[in-house]
Formats: C-alpha cells, structure tokens, sequence
C-alpha cells in the first residue's frame, strides 16, 4: 500500500512539473502578469476569483498597464487605464470585436442575439437592430417625444408621493423601460400593471446576481455547476421567463391584422423572417428574434434605470451640486417650456453634472471581455486568434492621467476654465471600438431628459432623522446602490 502511494504521488508530482514547464512556455507569447499554476492559473490568488475594477488597477504597478491573467489554463489579456484601452480596441477594431462564447454565455444566450452573440451571428442582428432603430427615430424628434411622454408620467408619479419617504428605483426602472417598450413592443405599459412590474423586478435582480463569483465558478467548472443550485439557476429561469413575455408579444404581433408598415421592432423582424424564409441557412431566425429583442429590452432598461438610481442618491449626497443645477435650469427655462435634448447645450453645469454621474457610478464597471478574431498587435504584444482581451472600462473613467479627481465626484471634469462644457476622450461608459452600445444616443437622450425634468419639479432630501446615506455599490452585472429611500418635494 505504502509502494502504491508512493507511486501515485511520484506520478502526480511528475505532472504538476510538466504541466508547469508547460505553461511557463507558454506564458512567454503573452504580456507578463502574477505567477500562474498548473491547472488553476491565477486563481490560487483568491482576489482573482472576480474581476474587481480596483483589483485589476492595482496590478499596473506591478506588470504595466497591459498584463496577463490566467483562468485556469486560459489566459485572459486585461487592460487597464485609458490609453492601453484605447489602443486595445480602437487601433484594430474589426480584429477585437469578437465575443468569448464561455458556458455561462452560451447557456445564457447559446450564441444567438446581439450581446452575446459573436461572429457572422453577431453581424447580422447588429447591423440589422442598428437599422431598425434608425427607422423608428433614434437620433429623431420622434423618438424623443416618447421619453418626454414617459419623463411627464415619471414627474406625475413622484407628485403622488406628496414628499414622503419612497424608493425612487422602480419609477425609474418602469419610465426607462417603457422607452425601449415603446420601440421593441410598440406601447407602453401602464404603471398599475402588475406582471410587467413583476418582470422588472426580475430584470433588476437578474443584474445584481450577474457577474459574480458564481458566474466564474460556473465557466470554471460548468459540468458539476449544471446541477448545484446557486444564483446562477435564478439567472438563466429568468431569462427563460423573460423570452415567454417576449413571446407572447410576438404572438400578439402574429395574431393582429397586419399593419400598411412596420411600426415596432417585432413589425420589422417578423416581415425579415417572411423575406428570407426560403433562403438556405437563413441569418433570420426566431431564436435570434427572441434573444434580440431580450438584448435590447434589458439593456435599454437596467443600466439607464440604474444611472438615474445613483443621480437621485448622488444629488441628495450633493445638495449643493442639486441647488446649482436648478438654479442653471430655473434661469434658461420657463416653467412650463418642454424640455428638449437640444436644451443640453444652454444647460453646461446640468450636462456636466449628468456626464459625472456615468463616470462616478460606473454602472458597467469592468465591461465585457472581447475575443480576438485574427492575429494581431496591442503595442508590442503579439495577440493570436481567439485570445480574450478583458479591457477595465473602469480603469478608463478613474484614470488618474486623465481625470483631477478621479475618485470625487466633480462635475468640474466636464466644465472648462470658462464654465462651457467639455467631454473628454476617457469617456467612455458606453465601451469603444466595434462593440460600442447601439443604444448609447439612446440611453444620452433618457438621461438627460429625465434628469433634467425631476430636477426642475422637485428638490431631493433624505428622510427626516436619516443623517446618512450609503453611497458604495452592489457589485454585480451591473453596480446598483443599496436599498434607499428619498423625499421628492415639489419645488
């Protein structure tokens, strides 16, 4: 027995050294990063285990600003700081705007829609949302009066809390998704409908447990995390509760007499199926439809919702900052003029103080990690097909190079010396290169639209006896603030 297990660890000790001399030559075509083992790569250093923004900044003083992680046998590129994410993914765009197909993804989305689709797929459904989107007014007039509808509705609902303590999340959340409801659906839903509430919440929830460290043990070990329950679970029944809503709007659109044009999303993707239903290996199918339109319906909601979030807590946090945008707003506007997003450029401090809130929040934190689609350079980095590239957006937004104050809140960042406002190129909350959000003039629009109307209506306090309020985030898709409650006081 004693021979035998001498054997066996003689055996195991043998293959832990060839797989280390293994992947110490292999580590020598990638950016240099932390010591890396056998089999668990980077991970033997727990604070790996999730891609925390602050976590990936500090290790550019030690290995540059472009460095290596490994997850396991796989390597992963990150990059960090405004100018290593800029070269990363501007100077090659078309070699970088690939997608890591990892089990948590392709069971989320098995390669199809937008987000997580990669490839020819992911071509296709972009570059057709992109038009769609065009046709139903992003970037027109016509558009935009669906927000100013729906900011109006937003207004009316906070008047009905006459100034009492309440959470302003869920307003907020059913105003912004009824924007891209308007556009994917073709209506909005009333604010006293329960299931689409209950779907909200859904959403919401979904985002707050996305991106943890079960999602990484999941692509770490995705076998054995198919039959351990988790938040993981909650996650994909979500989406599959979400794609039966989608579905049955679909059939709503199926079910009605058949419109002179197309008026909605699934007006136009339905006709697309008709078109190209005859062809060999369509790129138009109901899968893609179906993961499409969740694509665009849960973008278009959480991260527009969550950044209004954190304006109304980071106004309250800043009443002087809250005073001087109604004092600018009070002085250009009238009280009864419909405020456009054209009024941005008469309105510098209040655009500034929007633009602040993005990059303080941070609501994408780390972003989405790219796939490198053919062999190519970042700097004098040799990257061959199919590496992953994990650039810290992040890093871009706190970037001591580009930023005074990174880590104050500081609408001065976007003001110059004569109080005109001025945007900087490490902004960049909405991702840059190939994959850079589609509904980003979209998501400018909403915010200051909605912004500026509830500034203008109400002044924003906390609670009577609360003294304090917790400005940290809850880390996860998206970084959410916790739990609280504001007075919205009629001005």
């Amino acid at each position: 027995m004693a021979a035998i297990s001498t054997v066996f660890i003689l055996v195991l000790l043998l293959y832990m050294i060839i797989q280390s001399v293994k992947l110490q030559w292999k580590k020598r075509q990638f950016p240099p990063g932390p010591t890396a083992l056998p089999i668990i790569g980077s991970l033997w250093q727990l604070k790996f285990i999730r891609l925390h923004r602050d976590t990936l900044m500090e290790e550019t003083k030690t290995y540059g600003d472009i460095y290596t992680l490994w997850f396991g046998r796989f390597p992963l590129i990150v990059l960090n700081g405004y100018q290593a994410v800029k070269d990363g993914l501007t100077t090659h765009p078309e070699d970088f705007a690939g997608r890591p197909i990892t089990p948590f993804f392709q069971t989320l989305a098995n390669r199809t829609g937008i987000m997580l689709a990669t490839g020819n797929t992911w071509k296709t459904q972009r570059r057709f949302a992109i038009m769609v989107l065009k046709n139903l007014g992003l970037g027109k007039r016509s558009l935009e009066y669906k927000i100013q509808e729906e900011a109006c509705h937003l207004v009316e609902n906070f008047m009905n809390t006459k100034g009492k303590p309440m959470n302003p999340s869920a307003y907020l959340m059913h105003a912004v998704s009824n924007v891209i409801c308007a556009v994917v659906f073709g209506h909005r839903f009333p604010s006293d409908n329960q299931e689409f509430h209950q779907l909200l919440e859904l959403v919401e929830r979904m985002f707050r447990l996305g991106g943890t460290f079960w999602q990484y043990l999941y692509d770490f070990l995705p076998q054995l995390m198919h039959y351990i329950p988790g938040p993981h679970k909650f996650v994909f029944s979500g989406c599959d509760t979400v794609r039966s809503f989608i579905r049955n709007e679909i059939r709503k659109h199926q079910g009605r007499s058949i419109p002179e044009g197309p008026e909605d999303f699934i007006d136009y993707y339905l006709a697309q199926l008709e078109k190209t239903k005859d062809q060999p290996n369509p790129a138009y199918d109901e899968d893609n439809m179906i993961q499409s339109i969740l694509d665009l319906f849960m973008g278009g909601t959480e991260t527009s919702s969550t950044t209004l979030s954190w304006a109304l807590l980071y106004m309250v946090a800043y009443p002087d900052i809250q005073a001087k945008v109604q004092m600018e707003i009070d002085a250009v506007l009238t009280p009864c003029q419909t405020i456009c997003y054209e009024d941005r450029k008469n309105l510098p401090y209040t655009n500034a103080v929007i633009h602040e809130i993005q990059r303080f929040c941070n609501v994408v934190s780390t972003g989405m990690p790219r796939l490198c689609m053919k062999d190519t350079m970042i700097r004098q980095f040799p990257v061959k097909k199919g590496f992953v590239i994990f650039s810290n957006m992040a890093s871009s937004l706190y970037d001591p190079n580009e930023w005074e104050t990174p880590r104050q809140f500081n609408p001065s960042h976007f003001l110059d010396k004569d109080g005109n406002f001025t945007c900087r190129e490490a902004f960049i909350p909405f991702s840059i290169g190939h994959r850079v959000c589609l509904g980003e003039h979209l998501a400018r629009t909403e915010l200051f639209l909605f912004f500026s109307n509830l500034l203008r209506q109400f002044s924003f306090r906390l609670p009577d006896g609360v003294k304090e309020i917790n400005t940290e985030p809850i880390w996860g898709a998206t970084l959410q603030p916790h739990h609280f409650e504001i007075c919205a006081v009629p001005r």
